[in-house]
């Protein structure tokens, strides 16, 4: 014991393997964690990032709160995500605003816009203002035109859809150019539970590497604190340690990487666990 604490002192507790399932290293291709933050003070964000950087991979920048700061402020931030190797992008409900109120006419300059003011990515969803699959192609289109990765969403935070439906959204939104899709919290629980053949449908019919399962919030009505932890567990017990899972917030994103290697409150069988087979494309 006293030979392996010795081998990394900048480590502690070293000696404690952490299991192989879980990815440990970024650029991360599976096990993505994505952080919601609505509005973080620099400082704060600095503070998680110093803190749990490693474990993060995304960033989102919630709604459409890039409006709300100043620019010099917005950039600053954007950079200390990018040089900790965390990807920051603009949530998807900002460009659904401006699509509703300035019509699709708009969303090149507001793609442009969000070029210049720092973004490399945005996410590209109808939460809120539902979108045809000829829409949704064409504006994931277009972001890629105008020089940006994309995030496609899938779902609504309104209506329940089945699991062919958003295979089917999801399906265009790669086709179209979109790196990974997003599945949206609220099509995923019911009454505080995971909704299993939504969910069954969706791991048989997608290659779950590519696609980020979102974690509920108070946003969704009847959804409490307890839920999300519920989810969370319930993810890596389905899924395995490297489940790629979103909308984690800031302060929990310990006691998430925790519960993903065996060390929170489920203990080590959440680490064992592997995941259960699904699509490969």
């Amino acid at each position: 014991m006293a030979q392996l604490m010795t081998r990394s002192r900048g480590v502690p507790f070293a000696f404690v393997e952490l299991p192989h399932a879980r990815s440990q290293k970024k650029p991360r291709t599976t096990g993505i964690t994505m952080v919601a933050d609505f509005g973080l003070p620099y400082r704060y964000a600095e503070d998680v990032v110093e803190m749990a950087g490693p474990y993060i991979d995304l960033a989102k920048i919630a709604v459409g709160t890039s409006r709300l700061y100043d620019l010099r402020y917005l950039r600053r931030k954007l950079g200390l995500y990018k040089v900790n190797s965390i990807r920051p992008f603009i949530g998807g409900q900002f460009q659904e605003y401006v699509f509703a109120v300035y019509g699709a006419g708009a969303l090149r300059g507001f793609l442009t816009e969000a070029k210049r003011v720092g973004f490399d990515v945005v996410e590209i969803s109808d939460n809120c203002v539902p979108l045809t699959d000829r829409q949704r192609f064409e504006q994931i289109r277009l972001a890629v035109d105008c020089g940006l990765a994309v995030f496609g969403e899938v779902g609504s935070k309104d209506m329940k859809n089945d699991a062919g439906l958003l295979i089917r959204q999801a399906e265009v939104c790669f086709k179209a150019g979109a790196e990974l899709v997003l599945v949206e919290a609220a099509e995923l629980i019911e009454n505080g539970k995971p909704k299993m053949k939504l969910i069954n449908g969706i791991r048989h019919g997608l290659d779950m590497a590519k696609v980020l399962i979102e974690l509920p919030g108070p946003w969704i009505p009847g959804v409490t604190l307890s839920a999300v932890e519920d989810m969370k567990k319930f993810l890596v017990s389905e899924f395995g340690p490297d489940v790629n899972i979103a909308n984690v917030m800031p302060q929990d994103i310990l006691e998430t990487e925790a519960l993903r290697v065996g060390l929170g409150v489920v203990g080590p069988q959440s680490a064992a666990k592997t995941p259960k087979s699904g699509k490969r494309q």
